[in-house]
């Protein structure tokens, strides 16, 4: 219960990821490596695509520029990692907790609105990424990837900040504040309704 509690005010997720997720991706490491680094690769091209759908709003297009070159940057540590272990990066598999988040995204509307949906939906995903590399970092045995994961739930807890902050400056807050619970209240659905998978960062 403390560690739910935990979650919420850190990040506000209603679900805590099952603790025995962590025990299954130190089982598939290469899978798990593989996985994670094509998430940062998706995060990178998200904020590209931010940047290009709205080159008007100029403080996204400034607080995202430098977020592109780092995600970039995480997805070459995940990728020098595998090599170091002797493991093969894997191909790209499909993302239904993702798939599920966009699926709950508003479609049509002013152009405001669709920023606000996809600033949300990346929140979103930063804010689980960040909880599931706190689990990794807290309880994986090898104290190595300890480290090497708490320094991606850092990064990932300022993404998630970044997201909303954008948000909240580009809608009213308040607006920004319900539909931003309606997100949570739908992933907690997503993540009841798919299966614990070891080989998945989400």
């Amino acid at each position: 219960m403390a560690y739910l509690i935990e979650i919420r005010v850190m990040l506000g997720l209603k679900l805590p990821t099952d603790p025995r997720w962590v025990n299954l991706a130190e089982k598939s490491l290469e899978d798990i490596l593989t996985d994670h680094a094509y998430c940062e690769q998706k995060a990178a091209t998200s904020c590209i695509t931010l940047i290009q759908s709205f080159p008007d709003k100029d403080e996204l297009v400034t607080q995202l520029a430098p977020i592109v070159t780092e995600e970039w940057g995480h997805f070459r540590l995940v990728l020098n990692e595998l090599r170091k272990r002797g493991l093969a990066l894997g191909r790209q598999r499909k993302d239904e907790y993702v798939n599920a988040l966009m699926a709950f995204e508003r479609k049509g509307g002013s152009r405001e609105e669709r920023l606000l949906e996809r600033l949300l939906v990346c929140a979103l995903i930063e804010a689980r990424s960040c909880e599931r590399f706190r689990l990794l970092s807290l309880h994986i045995s090898e104290e190595a990837l300890k480290d090497f994961y708490h320094g991606f739930m850092v990064s990932e807890a300022g993404h998630y900040r970044l997201f909303i902050d954008l948000a909240n400056r580009y809608a009213d807050p308040a607006r920004v504040k319900k539909r931003w619970q309606e997100y949570l209240d739908y992933e907690s659905e997503v993540m009841t309704m798919l299966s614990l998978r070891g080989d998945r960062m989400h």
